[in-house]
């Protein structure tokens, strides 16, 4: 839709005609011209016409020059469709472990046997697409802890991240408490309302400078909510000599899955732990977390504005200069 930010700059569009009316015009009084030969006659009325047209010509350019400066002056701008922005939503970090362990294949997906970190993507990453109005990050952590996204609110760039995962990357070892502190770090200046964690892994601290109990001791203090998950099978079968089934044992892979201090973590913070087995639990579990943390309603929309005064501005320009070059004309002919 088009807008004017002054559009009564308008109403003087009439005004050059206004004072030509109130004003009197200039007589101008030339000398007697003098034609001995007839030819000379002739070409004195083709000038003269041509003269007519430059004038005709010279009005043209002028009026035109006025109506773009009148409007480039009132300020003209598009202003396009409502947008609906998040007002009030969560500042929500996701902690996502990627140490070795995380190679374990002791999940189906799709009929397919595949390892706890495919499980992680495919369902972090529809949890993450799903949170419209909230502010997410993205922390990766094995041996140290980084910020792989800081919070945005484009998902789709954090969705891309967390695929783009790759296992050991952040070292073999596992920081749980270094990943939580860096998550402290970004969400203490962030409102206290808000701050949610969500940290997934499938082990336990075995690296890092800081504990995980002394980092949640620090998330408290910070009033950061910590919801924590423990990912992988609590039963798998390991084939036997040469991949057969003679030999055939059955284990438990999550045997080093530190549950105690994953639950200590997230009550001490006012959040709760989960246990996800297999892709089933750990869907189950994002969609608890979409209720216990709900995304807030948009109501809040703008509507992006675009100037667009230098477009008739440019034709004021381009009417001016066109406009001198027929004076120039005129002049040289004369």
């Amino acid at each position: 839709m088009l807008e004017f930010d002054f559009p009564w700059l308008l109403a003087l569009l009439p005004l050059p005609l206004l004072l030509r009316w109130l004003l009197p015009i200039k007589e101008q009084q030339d000398a007697a011209l003098k034609v001995p030969f007839y030819q000379d006659l002739a070409s004195t009325s083709t000038n003269a016409t041509s003269s007519l047209r430059s004038s005709k010509l010279s009005i043209a350019l002028l009026s035109l020059v006025w109506l773009a400066a009148l409007v480039a002056s009132a300020a003209p701008k598009w202003i396009g469709e409502p947008i609906s922005l998040p007002s009030s939503g969560r500042d929500l970090l996701i902690a996502v472990d990627i140490s070795g362990s995380m190679d374990t294949e002791d999940m189906v997906l799709n009929n397919t046997q595949v390892n706890r970190l495919s499980v992680v993507k495919q369902v972090v990453g529809d949890f993450v697409i799903r949170r419209e109005s909230d502010r997410l990050g993205l922390v990766l952590f094995g041996s140290q802890a980084y910020l792989q996204a800081p919070l945005t609110f484009d998902r789709n760039t954090v969705n891309t991240l967390l695929q783009e995962a790759q296992l050991g990357f952040a070292g073999e070892k596992t920081a749980i408490g270094d990943a939580i502190g860096l998550a402290v770090k970004r969400l203490r200046l962030r409102p206290e309302s808000s701050r949610v964690l969500i940290l997934l892994t499938d082990g336990a601290n075995t690296s890092g400078e800081v504990s995980p109990l002394k980092a949640a001791e620090l998330a408290k203090q910070e009033h950061i909510k910590i919801y924590t998950v423990g990912v992988g099978a609590s039963e798998m079968t390991v084939p036997g000599l040469f991949g057969s089934n003679f030999g055939a044992r059955r284990i438990n892979p999550s045997v080093d899955l530190d549950e105690d201090t994953l639950k200590t973590i997230a009550e001490s913070t006012g959040g709760r732990y989960f246990r996800a087995r297999n892709p089933e639990e750990l869907n189950n579990i994002y969609t608890i977390l979409d209720t216990l943390e709900p995304v807030e309603q948009n109501d809040e929309v703008f509507r992006p504005v675009r100037s667009l005064f230098y477009w008739p501005l440019a034709l004021a320009f381009v009417g001016s200069l066109l406009l001198a070059c027929l004076h120039l004309s005129r002049a040289g002919r004369r």
